[in-house]
């Protein structure tokens, strides 16, 4: 009977020794799951961190690079049109013809659309000899001469053209003329410059809005 009560204990001890060794795996086990979770959760909220801060850096470079190159482009096309504005400015004032330019200036007097000065008008001859007497008598060589110097400077034909007035300029060697086209459309005013042994000169024309009241 001895021998048999010796025995029980002992095996109940290997049972309590294996129970023990378990239990003690299962929790080295459980904490290792414990600390893998923790690592995962850790390092999951990290790259959401980064990934979050990288997005955020990308954006804003983004945004002033575009707003720069909208600034730039503005600034690169604001000079091309001013020298296109100021182009167009210069070839309205100016034109070259040959031999000389032509000047084109507007006017605040409503009878006046522009007046015009051509570099290259020249004069235009004379048959007239001696010291220049200018006429105004209507059928004098230097009458004539007038009426040729206006047509030269206005492109008018001198046997159509309406004449409403050719009077003295201001000197003695000076004329103005107020002429219109032959179905009086278009109005001009030409003022003249004698020159000696060469004839009359234009040296400006007022293009008219009518010639009403222009003499």
């Amino acid at each position: 009977m001895a021998d048999k009560n010796q025995r029980f204990p002992s095996r109940m001890n290997r049972r309590n020794r294996s129970n023990s060794i378990l239990n003690i795996l299962i929790a080295l086990v459980f904490g290792l799951i414990l600390i893998t979770v923790a690592f995962i959760i850790i390092g999951g909220g990290d790259d959401g961190g980064v990934e979050q801060e990288t997005v955020t850096v990308s954006d804003e470079p983004a945004e002033v690079i575009v707003e720069e190159d909208s600034q730039e482009a503005a600034e690169e096309e604001q000079p091309e049109q001013t020298a296109g504005e100021e182009t167009a400015e210069e070839e309205a004032a100016e034109e070259e013809t040959v031999g000389g330019t032509i000047t084109r200036k507007d006017s605040d007097d409503p009878l006046i659309e522009e007046t015009v000065v051509n570099t290259s008008w020249e004069p235009i001859g004379t048959e007239q000899t001696g010291k220049h007497v200018s006429r105004y008598d209507g059928s004098s060589a230097d009458w004539q001469e007038k009426l040729d110097a206006i047509a030269y400077a206005t492109g008018l034909n001198a046997n159509q053209m309406i004449v409403w007035m050719v009077e003295n300029g201001g000197g003695p060697q000076q004329s103005v003329g107020v002429v219109s086209s032959a179905d009086n459309t278009k109005h001009y005013r030409v003022y003249l410059q004698w020159v000696d042994g060469e004839g009359w000169k234009p040296e400006k024309m007022d293009v008219l809005t009518t010639a009403e009241g222009a003499y």
